[in-house]
Formats: structure tokens, sequence, C-alpha cells
């Protein structure tokens, strides 16, 4: 069974930390995890509850679980016939994580406009937001002034969980041509795939 589940910006590094493996414990106040088993569900909630609130941003992840073991938990349909989602009760949570088929990917990300990304507290993207991030990024490969591979070991999370807003932002007026930004994409992609070969960056 394909699944959806739309995240936040903190859960989705809790996700990354866990190796794209399992989903964080629910908190004492949320009785049920649910993801939902359409896509254009998890979009909606993704760009339309996610991005208005901190940290504006919502991502869509998807997962596969066995039919039979899927099959075990209720499904709701919480509104139109689209809104059907899966209910597992929270204590079940971890066993469900086990039952996840292949690395939980994302497939879209919403931003609103107040997004500022992933913000690390080491090295040289130390207390940038992500489109001060970008075009430092894109600097350094320009002037050699910075150890990008480095970087990228010492920040994976920032470039992770940022990497889905450069995709989708105008860096224009942020003084970053259009041949640039393309560039700088591709450069941070190989550069990725260098350092973690086994963790796909951006959209799947």
């Amino acid at each position: 069974m394909i699944l959806y589940r739309s995240v936040g910006l903190p859960e989705l590094q809790l996700i990354f930390e866990n190796g794209l493996k399992a989903f964080p414990p629910r908190l004492p106040e949320q009785p049920f995890f649910y993801p939902v088993l359409n896509l254009e569900y998890a979009r909606q909630i993704a760009s339309d509850w996610n991005t208005t609130s901190e940290p504006f941003a919502g991502y869509v992840t998807k997962f596969e679980i066995g039919d039979d073991y899927a099959n075990q938990f209720e499904r709701r349909i919480v509104g139109g016939i689209q809104h059907e989602e899966l209910w597992i009760p929270s204590e079940r949570l971890a066993e469900f994580n086990r039952q996840i088929i292949n690395p939980i990917r994302i497939v879209e990300a919403y931003f609103g406009k107040d997004f500022r990304g992933y913000i690390p507290k080491e090295f040289g993207l130390k207390g940038k937001d992500a489109v001060s991030q970008f075009v430092m990024i894109a600097n350094s490969y320009t002037l050699g002034a910075m150890d990008v591979h480095i970087e990228f070991k010492v920040n994976k999370t920032a470039i992770f969980l940022n990497y889905p807003f450069w995709l989708s932002h105008d860096f224009t007026k942020d003084g970053i041509d259009e041949a640039r930004y393309r560039e700088t994409l591709e450069k941070i992609k190989k550069s990725w795939s260098i350092s973690f070969p086994e963790i796909p960056l951006g959209f799947v």
C-alpha cells in the first residue's frame, strides 16, 4: 500500500535523522498517526495548512507498507471522499515504522513567504537562512572560498531540508542569474551524491 504524509520542517528533520526509515513518536496529546491514501489530499494539507504557520513549510512524503499489515488498521474519511486516512494508534507507531518497505521519500514541497528554512549552528552556513545559504554556496563554487565538501559533511541536515526550497525559489533578486542558479543546483546535487550516495536529494 502506497501512503502519503504531509509534514512540517521539524518532523522532516526527525525523519532525516532516522535515516528516512521512521516517523517520530507522537506527542501525548496525539493518540493516532494518520497517513493519507492519496497524493491530492496530502498536497492539500502541505500547501494549504502547513505553509500558513511557523516554520511555513509543507513537505509531502511517500512510503510503502505491505497490504496485509496495513489493512488491519481503520480507514476514515474526514471530509470529502478523497480525504481518506489510515489511523494507527500512537502506541503502535514504532511497530508500524518497522513495516516501512523502502526509505521515506519527499515527492513535493510548498513554502510560505516567511519561510526561513533550517538554520545551522556550525561552520560556514552558521546562522544563515535558506536564501543566504544558497547564495553563499553559489559564491563559494565560483570563488573557491569555502571547502564545500566539509560544509556538506557538517551541515548535511541543512542541505537536505532546504534543497526542495532552493528548487522553487527565484534567486535573481539575490544576485544569482538563471545560468548560475542552474549550475549551482547541479553542483550541489553532485557534491551531495559524492558525500551521501545512499540518500537521494530533492524529489523522488
